[in-house]
């Protein structure tokens, strides 16, 4: 009997860490892809039912977010999407054109063909849908393309660093503009091919080129924002 229970209780708790984890992932991509911008409130009574789960789980997946740094949690708002305070903003920036640059290094050092077919697959994707003028979409698409490269990598830790930071960019950057997708693309295509080319120095110095000229890109528009704003008042 206490065998029986011992193990119910094993099944119980595997279920409530799966549900933990499942509302973990669909909030935290729901970030990511900015279908929750910074700033919107996270109440646990709507997830709770939009997930079919109990309050728990939510509020263990909003606890763990908070700890990324992907959600703000506070007595007087509770639990809303963060929001970036503007000197944060060019801190991640600069971490992560680091980061990115070496482990662009790295993929064009390991060259594994099967992660960089996959790499190859994403990229043509993203280079179909900005011909096509198919906008939605693209921000995922972005973010599986910086994903396979820092698998590319073959650096698990690296790889793990940049994912986090990749989730805290989502808090930055708004819907780029067409044009900007496209500079973003053609980017995309020239760090890929410096890595098949096995060409590290070129590799890690676009790398570093791409995330910086995006994060000025999104500065600009901050600016330009508040040049608007000053203007109406």
């Amino acid at each position: 009997m206490a065998k029986a229970s011992k193990a119910a209780g094993k099944r119980l708790g595997e279920q409530h860490n799966s549900l933990h984890s499942l509302v973990y992932q669909e909030i935290r991509a729901a970030i990511v892809s900015g279908r929750l911008r910074p700033g919107e409130r996270l109440v646990e009574e709507r997830f709770a039912e939009e997930y079919g789960v109990s309050r728990n789980p939510v509020r263990e997946a909003i606890r763990a977010l908070s700890s990324e740094g992907l959600v703000d949690v506070s007595s007087r708002k509770g639990a809303h999407v963060a929001e970036l305070a503007p000197e944060k903003i060019g801190e991640i920036i600069e971490i992560r054109a680091l980061l990115e640059s070496h482990n662009a290094r790295l993929a064009a050092r390991h060259r594994n063909p099967v992660t960089l077919k996959g790499v190859e697959a994403i990229l043509s994707k993203g280079q179909a849908a900005v011909g096509a003028g198919r906008h939605k979409g693209l921000r995922e698409l972005n973010d599986q393309f910086h994903e396979a490269l820092a698998e590319a990598g073959n650096n698990q830790l690296l790889s793990e660093m940049l994912g986090s930071l990749r989730a805290r960019s989502a808090l930055l950057f708004s819907p780029e503009n067409p044009q900007r997708q496209a500079i973003s693309w053609e980017e995309h295509a020239g760090i890929l091919q410096a890595i098949l080319d096995g060409d590290e120095e070129l590799a890690a110095r676009r790398a570093m080129s791409h995330v910086l000229g995006a994060g000025e890109a999104h500065l600009k528009s901050i600016r330009d924002a508040d040049g608007a704003t000053q203007g109406d008042v």
